[in-house]
């Protein structure tokens, strides 16, 4: 089957997440710029997961671009990254609510890594469906952006627990990692 409706479901998924996480965010009752201070904490959650989700959206597409079609596996293995990307307008609300509290740090790295690995199936099913020697095949390679995200997170879930803002640093190390443009798709499709 075509990819068409499989594209469009998900970036329709992606653009509810992001108006989801603006709406979460409350408007002050004061008038003044000190009435913003108590939101500092949930903006910055926010920044951070609509990047995140940007990324996703993103490479998403590239992703896409690169396969000529779809199956029943692909469409299981892409609404499993959906759910986990799904969550996460809800653990940024808390962790912003909570201002970078230890639990809410460590269950956001854990929906991030959960997510990263759905990725990972994803792009595994895909590859499986188009074979070894197929273009996005060859685009992604060993993918070692991919593995050491994972390790990242691996490593900032219990960091949440010592010192949630590194935690945070290492988050926030992943996604400007992956905003640095990732071209291999780019590079095999158009030589």
């Amino acid at each position: 089957m075509g990819k068409g409706r499989l594209e469009a479901f998900s970036d329709g998924v992606i653009a509810i997440l992001i108006t989801i996480m603006v709406l979460e965010m409350k408007v002050p009752h004061g008038y003044d710029l000190k009435a913003l201070r108590p939101l500092i904490a949930v903006f910055m959650s926010y920044v951070l997961s609509f990047i995140y989700l940007g990324i996703y959206w993103n490479n998403h597409h590239h992703l896409l671009q690169a396969v000529r079609h779809v199956n029943g596996s692909i469409l299981w293995a892409n609404l499993h990254l959906l759910f986990w990307l799904s969550l996460i307008p809800f653990v940024s609300g808390w962790m912003g609510e909570n201002h970078f509290a230890a639990i809410p740090v460590a269950l956001y790295g854990t929906v991030l890594l959960f997510a990263a690995l759905a990725y990972i199936i994803l792009t595994r099913t895909l590859i499986g469906h188009h074979g070894r020697d197929s273009t996005l095949a060859i685009a992604l390679g060993r993918d070692f952006k991919g593995k050491i995200s994972l390790v990242f997170y691996v490593l900032a879930i219990p960091l949440a627990f010592v010192n949630s803002w590194f935690a945070c640093l290492l988050y926030i190390i992943v996604a400007v990692m992956w905003l640095i443009p990732d071209r291999r798709i780019e590079k095999t499709l158009i030589p």
